[in-house]
């Protein structure tokens, strides 16, 4: 994946606002990116200095490894996942 591509979406999840999440499919259709599992797999490799815990599945969801983690740095931000799931008001 060329450098280009990975700070786009650097700064794509860089300005989420805190209290605000983004699907996978949000950031990857903004920074021109056809899949979403693209942004994933920047998140994880290129990520860690990110606001990584706003982006979420399609349906609301953390990925399963992650879910715990993502959950408690959404709760800090008065973002709070219903049954494993960001409820539909809530969403963008």
């Amino acid at each position: 994946m060329d450098e280009e591509t990975v700070e786009r979406v650097r700064a794509i999840v860089l300005a989420i606002p805190p209290g605000e999440t983004r699907s996978y499919g949000e950031v990857a259709s903004e920074a021109g990116l056809r899949s979403p599992r693209l942004v994933g797999r920047i998140l994880a490799e290129d990520g860690h200095d990110l606001p990584w815990h706003r982006v979420l599945r399609a349906d609301g969801t953390a990925a399963p490894h992650i879910a715990r983690e993502q959950a408690a740095r959404l709760r800090a931000e008065g973002v709070f996942l219903v049954d494993g799931r960001l409820p539909p008001p809530a969403r963008r």
